[in-house]
């Protein structure tokens, strides 16, 4: 019984991690978009806030979600992506599985 608890132990550790490390792709994608005008322009869009509310809009797990979710949306901005990074593109998708559902904007 206690290697069990310990193999769900390491399962939790390395969930985390790659939880942490689907969310520090997904903010390198944000910063990406962020120097490309057009496309950060048609993000913007697509989510319904502005440029001053994305910095806290970071700090959701579901935000970083769907920034993955706007690049796998778009193959052009995807593939440009995974070549700056010098990445799969899969590894988009698997950053956006790790990190779990789609974030979704309060509306007041």
């Amino acid at each position: 019984m206690k290697s069990g608890k310990k193999s769900g132990q390491t399962l939790d550790k390395r969930d985390g991690a790659r939880r942490e490390a689907a969310e520090a792709l997904a903010v390198t994608a944000l910063a990406y978009l962020a120097s490309e005008p057009e496309s950060l322009g048609g993000f913007l869009a697509a989510t319904g806030i502005g440029p001053d509310q994305i910095r806290n809009a970071a700090r959701d797990r579901s935000f970083l979600s769907g920034v993955l979710d706007y690049f796998s949306s778009d193959e052009a901005l995807l593939i440009a992506f995974a070549k700056h990074q010098d990445i799969d593109p899969a590894e988009i998708e698997r950053a956006r599985a790790a990190l779990g559902g789609v974030w979704e904007r309060d509306v007041p």
